[in-house]
């Protein structure tokens, strides 16, 4: 008869933790030569992922012309937002959209995520001289936005997913933060229209975005093309 020995206190608890670890999920990453210089040598879904653009870009996100050129006043409108619900802007950036979601949500607050610690300080800045209680920077990552677990009822994410180092791991703690009836709303340039004047490697098809977000379990359901230049996608668990 097989005789077994008791574990030991230490070893339980490393037991324990090696089953918390889990190896990140590389499903659908290829490394290669970058196709365009705009982009880096990692492909997700046959997809090249572009540069970052850093904090030294930041007054292109504040461009005069931006809410006609973007029509960003109807992209407020379609996300229809209620007073109480809680936000994620992620690559908020300078807060372009946080500050202006944060009155459509009096009851709620705007969590704006940024990885860049400039653009957080702008954040704080913009913030305080504006006395803006309900938009509150939080400090992300590339494989995590650090959001609340079933805690929000809407991801923004504008002209940011396709600069995203680690889509797959990102969405996948994207998708863990909705609530039961949370939603991603994907903003991105249509790769479809080659009038849209933005290099190729910073568009999204609807085809792409789609299979990108079903990898991750999370469906179309609905698509606003009510935008100048740009893709509004409506996703959830």
């Amino acid at each position: 008869m097989a005789c077994t020995q008791p574990l030991t206190e230490s070893t339980a608890a490393q037991l324990v933790e090696q089953r918390r670890q889990v190896l990140p999920d590389t499903s659908g990453y290829e490394r290669r030569a970058p196709q365009d210089p705009n982009g880096i040598s990692t492909y997700y879904m046959g997809r090249q992922i572009a540069h970052v653009m850093g904090h030294e870009g930041a007054s292109w996100l504040e461009r005069a012309d931006r809410q006609q050129e973007e029509g960003t006043d109807i992209l407020l409108r379609e996300l229809k937002l209620k007073p109480t619900d809680v936000v994620a802007d992620i690559g908020a950036g300078t807060g372009f959209f946080s500050f202006r979601m944060s009155p459509l949500v009096p009851k709620g607050k705007v969590l704006a995520v940024d990885i860049q610690p400039e653009m957080l300080a702008s954040l704080r800045e913009t913030a305080e001289k504006r006395h803006i209680h309900n938009v509150i920077p939080v400090r992300g990552t590339t494989r995590n936005p650090n959001l609340p677990e079933r805690g929000v009822d809407l991801v923004l994410i504008v002209d940011a997913y396709h600069e995203f180092d680690h889509p797959r791991e990102m969405m996948r703690a994207v998708r863990n933060s909705l609530t039961p009836t949370g939603r991603v709303a994907l903003v991105e340039y249509r790769a479809e229209d080659p009038n849209v004047p933005i290099k190729r490697i910073h568009k999204m098809s609807v085809a792409q975005a789609r299979r990108e977000m079903a990898a991750i379990g999370l469906r179309l359901t609905d698509s606003v093309e009510t935008l100048p230049q740009q893709h509004l996608l409506f996703f959830q668990k």
